[in-house]
């Protein structure tokens, strides 16, 4: 299925004409649930991963005095197909019960979580990406880009990523059944299978990355007197909100545009080989929207909106979250997309 981000409220470039000239293309990905194959780019799916060449693991440390209870993937994916159970039975009767007891005892054991592991940790798929469906930079020779974590935090709070960058017609023999981990720090990094509906939009630039003098002119509300009130009333007293959330970098799981930041503001990010500023790559997204971004909700999603487990957010269809809510934003080199990558929360 194909989705389509609703048209911005008006042009901002036509109020703003130095806004033009930062205009880059993003591609939203609109992850949702389904059944990829290592043949598909996708979110938690399987990978194109080359028969003879050893599965990563991270070596840690893992500290079991930051988590509680700890899960197997199993675990998790049980506790999942309860919840979208629970949410289906409701959908088809208001009156059903929210919880049955057999529900009630299964999350009781879920509760209880599993024994500690100490060892090395199977690192996990997040991301498939083929350029022939997504544009992104790739090095050239590759046109697959491969995105594991381990799922753990590590000096962050959230977990360590890996990237591997490999040409797809070189893997003649893909392995069959990769390694798990034992256990999970947490079920939010989990990522429930998902398949991808690139489109493409365009991202203008966080007000923080703008000149002194263009924020201010974005908070002066005479400039915004030719916009139909109807079309930003509730951002009248604060247009630098409506620019904010609604004209300038798109929501979600995407690759390229510009950083979305928050909740600190722009820094440096150099390339730790090179020097050169790195640029987004991959935003890996706790969620599609928000309460302050439904503009961005698919059009698609107005009407017929994909069903999510009991309990889960609109928009959270991944089940992943980073450090509460916010994105992982993946940076990479434009000299070389092999050099070492950044992570940024925000």
């Amino acid at each position: 299925m194909s989705f389509t981000t609703p048209p911005r409220p008006f042009d901002i470039t036509a109020l703003f004409p130095q806004l033009a000239p930062l205009a880059r293309t993003a591609t939203r990905l609109h992850p949702r649930p389904g059944s990829p194959t290592e043949h598909d780019s996708s979110v938690g799916g399987p990978l194109l991963w080359p028969a003879d060449e050893p599965w990563p693991h991270c070596e840690g440390p893992h500290d079991s005095r930051v988590t509680r209870v700890v899960h197997s993937p199993d675990d998790i994916r049980l506790f999942r197909r309860r919840a979208m159970a629970a949410a289906e039975r409701l959908r088809l009767n208001p009156e059903a019960p929210t919880v049955t007891p057999e529900e009630l005892e299964a999350a009781q054991r879920f509760r209880e979580g599993r024994p500690w592991f100490d060892g090395p940790i199977a690192m996990m798929p997040v991301a498939q990406l083929y350029a022939r469906d997504i544009p992104f930079p790739c090095p050239p020779d590759a046109d697959l880009l491969q995105v594991l974590w381990c799922p753990f935090e590590h000096e962050m709070a959230h977990p360590r990523t890996a990237l591997f960058w490999r040409s797809s017609a070189t893997v003649t023999d893909v392995l069959d059944a990769p390694p798990e981990p034992p256990i999970i720090q947490s079920a939010r990094y989990l990522p429930e299978p998902c398949l991808f509906s690139p489109e493409q939009v365009t991202d203008y630039p966080n007000p923080s990355e703008l000149s002194k003098e263009l924020q201010d002119q974005l908070d002066d509300e005479s400039r915004w007197e030719s916009i139909d009130p109807a079309l930003y009333s509730s951002y009248a007293d604060d247009p630098g909100e409506l620019y904010l959330n609604n004209l300038s970098t798109a929501p979600g799981w995407k690759t390229g545009g510009w950083t979305r930041w928050s909740p600190t503001d722009p820094k440096p990010r150099p390339c730790p080989e090179c020097g050169t500023e790195q640029v987004p790559l991959l935003t890996i997204a706790s969620s599609e929207w928000d309460g302050g971004s439904e503009t961005w909700i698919p059009e698609e999603e107005r009407t017929n909106p994909t069903p999510v487990p009991l309990g889960t957010q609109p928009g959270d269809f991944t089940e992943i979250s980073i450090a509460g809510g916010y994105n992982l934003q993946l940076h990479a080199c434009p000299a070389s997309p092999d050099h070492p990558h950044i992570e940024l929360v925000q």
